[in-house]
């Protein structure tokens, strides 16, 4: 954090080399290094209350319900019979909570850091706004990547919500837990991973789409704006072996989306189909990606 010439207080993020994103900051809610990270919550006048690992904004009240929905609804409305969901990381609750708006017979939430779990609660409980205490909620404190290579469950959909891939996030963007999940899937399933901001870390994107080819009939990416992860699009990995899964017409995710019938701000069924079409910059590093698995 850091003061400028107005006497402000700034959350500062480094992206990159040359790359800065900040948010003014009324006060430090808690700080505490953890078992797997450095943990800060803060407060802000226009954005809420923010919630930084390692320097890095995981999630913001005020724009969160762009990235969860995104990363959740496409996948489960395009499905649209998941009756297991799991869901890796997101320990501040907000997939866990737009999961459960689904008629879901479970959904497993495997969670590193439980230190995560009970300082968003305290701190940020309109993040998972109760979801804990749904009974199809499962908490699960493990290592995710280890968790989905001994269980001898199956999932409809699996939603991977991790960090970065640096320091415990890592191993959650490798090929051999991309071939997990998909020995975890049951058949027609799809999984879905938050792949980074396309502008500033498009080898995060390609190496995903590349990685997720070795193992899935049609790996792809779709995206959304999420302006606290700054740098333009966030992308959202893709992989399944129901190539007819991004192509479900919009008429029919309109009739699945309203017997849902949930409350979204920022996805709907005209949406999804467009989440799925790039600017030609995000084209290319998906092609990039499928030629190099070629």
């Amino acid at each position: 954090m850091s003061d400028n010439d107005n006497g402000w207080a700034w959350f500062d993020e480094t992206l990159n080399a040359g790359y800065q994103f900040g948010l003014k900051v009324d006060s430090i809610l808690f700080r505490e290094t953890t078992e797997h990270q450095d943990l800060v919550i803060y407060q802000t006048s226009e954005w809420g209350r923010i919630m930084a690992l390692d320097g890095i904004i995981q999630v913001c009240e005020r724009d969160e319900f762009i990235y969860h929905e995104m990363l959740t609804h496409v996948p489960l409305f395009a499905h649209g019979a998941a009756r297991e969901v799991c869901v890796v990381g997101g320990g501040d609750g907000g997939m866990l909570r737009e999961a459960l708006k689904h008629p879901v017979d479970r959904v497993t939430m495997v969670e590193i850091d439980g230190s995560v779990v009970e300082l968003c609660k305290e701190y940020l409980p309109s993040i998972s706004d109760g979801a804990f205490d749904d009974p199809r909620a499962d908490l699960v404190i493990a290592d995710g990547a280890a968790f989905m290579a001994e269980t001898d469950r199956s999932f409809d959909v699996i939603i991977i919500d991790s960090t970065d891939p640096i320091g415990p996030g890592e191993v959650l963007f490798s090929s051999a837990f991309y071939a997990d999940c998909k020995a975890r899937l049951n058949p027609g399933g799809v999984m879905t991973t938050q792949s980074g901001v396309v502008m500033i870390q498009g080898d995060e994107l390609t190496t995903t789409v590349q990685r997720l080819g070795a193992h899935f009939a049609d790996a792809f990416a779709y995206i959304a704006p999420v302006p606290t992860y700054a740098g333009g699009f966030m992308a959202f990995g893709w992989g399944t072996d129901n190539t007819t899964l991004r192509s479900v017409p919009a008429d029919t995710l309109a009739v699945r989306y309203d017997q849902a019938d949930i409350t979204t701000r920022y996805y709907n069924p005209s949406l999804h189909g467009g989440a799925f079409a790039h600017p030609t910059y995000v084209a290319e590093l998906l092609e990039a990606g499928r030629e190099t698995r070629s």
